[in-house]
């Protein structure tokens, strides 16, 4: 029989925001998220009170809810010092925070009982230059990139409630030894070897766009040029 490690972790962050256009000459962005109170509905597409700017590149089915683990904040203000002392649970965009679980703990396709609802790991965070401009920090996305510190997406099984003080625990872990870091390392990184590259092409529960992004690498058509999501438009 197999045996799932336990993971739990209790939600201490929900946040939520709305499309705002906070940069003149520059798309909008839903990243300035406020906290909530209270059970909040969890559909397919995410919270009901929660918005994305640009659909093509965030929200849907495969990426509904980012969780980032608030474990990483006291490293990222040792690290940048003065102009992240403010850096705290929600500053990232994320929906959910949580102390305990981090992108090295779980894996991709993970199942989680989250409140009342049930969801299941997709992918890690693809970070583009609004982090930057949210910020005030030019390098935010890069490092983001450089350190895998960038969260995970969930899709949604079961819709439900979720609160501050929810437990988050997993019950299903189809994918060991596929972490959230190794995955995102392998996505975000210059190099990849060819086999591997196709093993995460195939795994069955990565989200469609990274699986299509593996499936390339593994064939050596990307050529992707990353300095437009990172920098930003001119």
């Amino acid at each position: 029989m197999n045996h799932t490690p336990e993971i739990s972790a209790r939600v201490v962050g929900l946040y939520m925001g709305q499309v705002r256009h906070p940069w003149p000459g520059k798309p909008g962005s839903a990243i300035a998220k406020e906290p909530v109170e209270g059970p909040q509905d969890l559909g397919r597409d995410g919270f009901e009170m929660d918005s994305q700017a640009d659909l093509k590149v965030h929200g849907g089915p495969d990426k509904a809810v980012h969780h980032y683990a608030a474990d990483h904040y006291a490293a990222w203000r040792s690290e940048l010092g003065d102009p992240a002392q403010d850096f705290g649970p929600g500053q990232f965009g994320e929906n959910i925070a949580t102390l305990g679980i981090t992108e090295a703990d779980l894996c991709i396709g993970d199942v989680f009982r989250l409140g009342s609802a049930i969801v299941e790991v997709s992918q890690g965070r693809q970070p583009c230059w609004k982090l930057n401009a949210h910020t005030g920090i030019i390098t935010m996305a890069a490092l983001f990139q450089e350190t895998a510190r960038t969260g995970w997406y969930y899709r949604v099984l079961e819709p439900g409630l979720v609160g501050v003080g929810d437990t988050i625990e997993r019950i299903r872990c189809p994918n060991p030894g596929w972490t959230v870091e190794r995955v995102t390392r392998a996505r975000l990184g210059a190099s990849i070897d060819r086999k591997t590259a196709a093993q995460l092409a195939e795994l069955p529960q990565l989200a469609s766009g990274w699986a299509d992004a593996f499936r390339r690498k593994a064939n050596r058509e990307d050529r992707e040029d990353t300095s437009a999501r990172l920098a930003g438009p001119a």
